[in-house]
């Protein structure tokens, strides 16, 4: 904006009316249409409005068309990132790296077990690298491959990694959104991280309680198709060399995440690392990869079974995601830099008197931003510097703010379709946002324990209670 210009501010009507829009839209697209696959222009139409809206409140378009650029920024790395995955996939399924692990993990898997199995494992992945969405792409993959041929329902399986995955995310020192979460609260990082304990570990333990009976139940009735798994088995041993050196990909992830590389460059380099083993090892030539890692790889086994689980993957087919990802961001950054959402979550401070109503006020303003912005770094960001004044007022720690945005904005990203979270777990893991979400515990439950905490008064501690590296008199004397 120019010196001599100012808009005339942003009023309620104004921002509830693009709540409105979006909500009424997304229903219309949805449960009217029966349409899934046509969001991207459902939320062109939404920003569309929310541009008008904007303008009427007294914004140029130069601005609004600035909040545009600006959302698209944000989205600029995540959906970078996406791009590579879809790499990263197509080059390790002719690796033999996904297929190796899905034969492995079907002769080594009980049924039984299975889900518990995937949470654990995913939660150890994104507790070491500090990341969800490489876990995900990775292990996720993986057990999704393994969930089919053991015959367990994806969207069990998508439920069971992504609440590992988040878990894990969550609790890691090297995980971005750990980091965000504590600096916009102003608590120190372990501090932050240990105030998460209290209410993360027994949400995972609920989880994995919850998908060790969902497998048990399950489980019995996944064994009896013999005949599959041992198609699956033989159609991957068949088609590719299990060379021990296939399962380095996996490994090389780890290392290069734990030694604080940015993930898109961890994505570069596995994808190269497992095509180069696919020309070394598997025989592809290099002119096949190429091919595999723009449109993806093409089991050509015979095998339905083994040609559904290895085919995809490509940057070809991240493309419909990507172009999401984006267009959702758009719309979040029409929606933050017009003061749309600031103005809304403004008029429900009055909520916050209590401690329990100020949890409540955090946790639902969380997840109207995940779903009104598609960006879980904007849920993390806005509520938090909003209601930070009255965390300091009620003498709560810094860490208190930082573990309850953590409690709703992480772990209600996944649950929003249109949301970053949402685009990128359904494009990896091939299952419908909602087809999942009833079976992504942990992010259902850690929302629930920390208002649990909030209206009991459990574990909110204040200043005096424990020791702590910070305190919101302390930042202010700094």
């Amino acid at each position: 904006m120019t010196a001599d210009y100012e808009p005339r501010g942003m009023k309620l009507a104004g921002a509830l009316s693009v709540v409105i829009f979006l909500l009424v839209a997304i229903s219309v697209q949805v449960f009217v249409f029966d349409n899934t696959g046509s969001t991207q222009i459902t939320l062109i139409i939404v920003t569309a409005f929310a541009s008008i809206v904007a303008m009427l409140y007294g914004y140029r378009w130069h601005d609004v068309q600035e909040a545009i650029l600006y959302g698209c920024n944000i989205a600029m790395l995540p959906m970078m990132i996406l791009m590579m995955v879809g790499v990263l996939i197509a080059s390790w399924t002719a690796a033999g790296t996904i297929p190796a692990l899905i034969y492995y993990g079907i002769k080594l898997l009980n049924p039984d077990y299975f889900l518990f199995s995937a949470c654990l494992i995913c939660s150890i992945g994104s507790l070491s690298t500090g990341s969800s969405w490489t876990t995900a792409a990775t292990f996720g993959v993986g057990f999704m491959g393994i969930g089919l041929g053991l015959g367990i329902p994806p969207e069990y399986t998508a439920g069971a990694v992504i609440s590992g995955s988040i878990f894990g995310d969550k609790m890691s020192p090297l995980s971005d959104s750990t980091n965000l979460a504590s600096a916009v609260a102003q608590a120190e990082l372990f501090d932050h991280v240990k105030s998460m304990l209290y209410s993360t570990v027994p949400a995972i333990l609920l989880a994995l309680l919850i998908y060790l009976i969902m497998g048990l139940s399950a489980g019995h009735a996944a064994v009896v198709n013999d005949t599959k798994v041992q198609a699956i088995l033989g159609g991957i041993s068949g088609k590719f060399s299990l060379n021990p050196i296939v399962l380095l990909p996996p490994f090389l992830v780890v290392y290069l995440i734990m030694k604080r590389m940015s993930g898109l460059a961890v994505m570069i380099i596995a994808s190269l690392a497992g095509m180069a083993i696919a020309v070394g090892i598997q025989g592809y030539s290099l002119n096949d990869m190429l091919t595999y890692m723009n449109f993806g790889f093409k089991s050509q086994m015979g095998v339905p079974e083994v040609d559904k689980i290895l085919s995809g993957g490509g940057l070809q087919n991240m493309m419909w995601t990507v172009s999401l990802g984006f267009i959702a961001l758009s719309m979040g950054g029409v929606m933050e830099k017009t003061h749309m959402l600031e103005v809304i979550l403004k008029k429900i401070r009055p909520l916050v008197h209590t401690t329990g109503g100020l949890v409540l006020t955090h946790v639902l303003s969380s997840f109207a931003v995940n779903l009104l912005s598609a960006s879980q770094f904007m849920a993390l960001i806005i509520p938090a510097r909003m209601l930070v004044p009255v965390y300091r007022a009620q003498k709560l720690l810094p860490q208190i703010c930082s573990r309850v945005s953590e409690d709703s904005a992480t772990a209600t990203s996944p649950l929003v379709p249109w949301g970053l979270g949402g685009v990128y777990y359904t494009s990896v893991l091939g299952v419908a946002t909602l087809d999942y979400l009833p079976f992504t515990f942990f992010g259902l439950i850690v929302p629930c324990i920390t208002l649990i905490y909030a209206f009991s008064n459990t574990f909110m501690f204040r200043e005096g209670d424990i020791e702590t590296k910070r305190t919101y008199s302390s930042a202010a004397a700094e």
